[in-house]
Parts: structure tokens; sequence; C-alpha cells
């Protein structure tokens, strides 16, 4: 079909405007450039093959054995000697309950057994002139046999006395709350004055003869753990001070908040430095095979759970995604196992707000 000269001329303007859209379309590498947005500064590094490392993760000293300590028997509590703290030796007096009730059971059973006692007594008596009398024919064999049974009868009331009141001497020993071995009370959980009942706590002691270091470790390194498994703990404040030690105990489940596990570490020959609550740090020599080592920062993680780090085209300056698999997870690094080679450039922070194709600065000390 045949166009007119002025029709052709009437579209030339939507030609070229289109043609403009489509040349805008093609270059999107180009367009924060010709937008004037100048080179964004970033921090980065250039990735290295990691040999041997020390993965440290943070926990505290606690005692392997915490005991509560209570009364056997209830009453009111009139003296505490130990406070939040102290350090108490076996058998020493913690507190004392009213002894007036616990006294007066004692006396109590104390009559009981005089009053059994003297009951024996006149059954075994009666007991003997009926046999005499047996042996002289005068008298019957029934009333011997009456006068035998309520000895048996009496002399079994004596041992229940007896029993009784040996229980009453041993409660009222119980009224004294003593230490069973060494340690330190981490916990008053009653006052003097108040009444407690048999079993209820009153206080904790913790020993400090063995003492563990609990961590939570990320679930992905604490599955690789096993019972035995070497660690060094040093103090958080000092960490020349070290101390041996190896793995007791590990969590069966994660915790559903965290997705760490409770590791227990028990400490060979800890130093004195080593007290209970005292902020420590477990780490242990994990080995690597050409595997790299970046920052926690530099990780992003996508909805769909995939996770990629931004890296640099030296060439032109400008940043790319590249997806990558992670391997390990620490406090402040992540171990990489595929996705990226060494010597590539890596963004580690204004990782966010990055863009496909943005333009970046990683000179002029931005570099790290």
């Amino acid at each position: 079909m045949n166009r007119s000269p002025q029709t052709m001329a009437r579209r030339a303007p939507l030609f070229l405007a289109l043609g403009l859209l489509a040349a805008l379309a093609g270059c999107k590498p180009e367009e924060e450039a010709e937008a004037g947005l100048p080179p964004r500064p970033v921090l980065s590094i250039v990735v290295s093959e990691s040999g041997p490392s020390r993965v440290g993760h943070a926990g505290t000293i606690e005692p392997r054995f915490t005991t509560d300590l209570a009364f056997r028997v209830g009453g009111r509590i009139v003296e505490r000697s130990a406070e939040v703290g102290m350090r108490v030796a076996p058998d020493q007096t913690l507190a004392t309950l009213d002894p007036l009730s616990l006294d007066l059971a004692v006396r109590s059973a104390e009559g009981d057994l005089v009053t059994a006692g003297a009951q024996a007594d006149n059954a075994r008596a009666t007991a003997e002139r009926q046999r005499a009398l047996l042996a002289r024919s005068a008298a019957a064999s029934s009333e011997v046999e009456s006068a035998e049974e309520a000895l048996q009868t009496a002399e079994a009331g004596l041992a229940r006395a007896r029993s009784a009141l040996d229980k009453a001497r041993e409660q009222r020993r119980y009224g004294v709350l003593t230490a069973e071995g060494g340690g330190i009370v981490t916990a008053v959980l009653a006052e003097v004055g108040q009444t407690v009942t048999a079993g209820q706590a009153v206080m904790r002691l913790a020993r400090d003869d063995v003492r563990e270091a609990v961590v939570d470790l990320p679930e992905e390194i604490a599955r690789r753990l096993s019972p035995g498994t070497p660690f060094d703990v040093s103090m958080e404040s000092d960490p020349s001070v070290v101390a041996r030690g190896a793995v007791r105990e590990i969590a069966p489940a994660a915790d559903n908040a965290t997705r760490s596990r409770r590791v227990r570490i028990t400490l060979a020959e800890p130093p004195a430095a080593f007290r209970l609550g005292t902020t420590v740090r477990a780490s242990q020599v994990v080995e690597s095979l050409a595997s790299i080592d970046i920052p926690s920062s530099a990780l992003l993680e996508s909805e769909a759970g995939g996770t990629f780090v931004w890296v640099v085209d030296e060439a032109s300056s400008r940043v790319f995604t590249r997806p990558v698999t992670v391997a390990d997870r620490g406090e402040d690094t992540i171990r990489i196992a595929s996705g990226i080679a060494l010597g590539t450039r890596v963004v580690t922070a204004g990782a966010n707000s990055l863009k496909q194709g943005r333009i970046v600065r990683i000179g002029g000390g931005m570099v790290r």
C-alpha cells in the first residue's frame, strides 16, 4: 500500500520515539551511568583459599552438678547462715527450723517408750508367775497362754515405741539443713520466718569441682560433633587463659527460635579464673580443603531459600549476583563450598542496597 509523503511526515516523530525507547531498553547496563548516578562505594574483599581455621563461639562456665537443698520435715525457718555466692564446706549448717515442735515430738516419743517398757516388764512378770503356778499345778494352761500372748503384745509395743523415738530424734536432726558437699550457693529460695513444707527447695548449691563450658552452637555445626570432641576454651576478657575440654553432651534437638543446639564441654583442670558464670569462648580447629571464608555480611538469602553474593567485575566496576553453596556458618564468617572461584572480588558491606549492573567504587581506600 502506497503512503503519501504527508502521511510519512506525520508518522516520523512516532517512529523516532519508538526507536528511542527500544534503544533505552536494550542498554540496561548503562542506564545508571546515563541517569547520572555516581558510583556507589562498597567494601569488598578478594577471596582466597582458607587453610585450617579456628571457629569460636561464646558461652559461659556452669557447674556440672547442681542440687536443690530442702528440709526433710516441715516447719518455720528461724535461721539462715548462707547467702548467694557464698562458698560452703561439706556438712556446714545452712539453715535451721524452729525446733520447738520437733523437741516436743522427741519428748512424747520418750514418754511412750517408758510406758511401753513398763507394760512389757509387767507382762513379763505375769507370764513368769503363771508358768510357775502351772509347774505346781496351781494354774490352768489357758491362763499361761493368755499371759504369754500379753507378753508378746507388750514386747511388740516396746519395739514400736523404740522405733518411734528413733524416728523423732532423726526428724529432729532434719530440722538443720547442711551441705552434703562443698560448693557455691547460687540461689536462696526461702527466707527466715517463712514456713516451708518437707521437700520444698530452700537454696540451690552448685558444685564447683566439676565445671563445664556451655555453648549454643548452630545446628549445622553441632550435628557434626560427637561426645569426646576436643575444644579449647578461653576467657573472653583474657584470651591467654585457656583450658582444654571435651564435649560431654549435645542437645538432641535445636531450639525452635534460634535453631541452635546447647553443647556442654567438660573442662579438664580448669584454672581458678574460670569461675561460675564467667564468659568464655570455645573453639576448635576446623580443617578445610579448597574452601573459602567470607564475612557473614556478604551473604544474602532469597525468600525461596537460595543464597548468593555480589561479585565485582573489576573491568567494568559493575556488580552481579552469584549463587553460592554454604558449607558452614560461624558467628562472623561463612564458609563457601562452591559458587565462587579464588580471586573473585566479593562485596562485604552495602550488599543489601545494590542492583544488578550497578557501578561501584572499590578504590580510594574502600577496599579491605
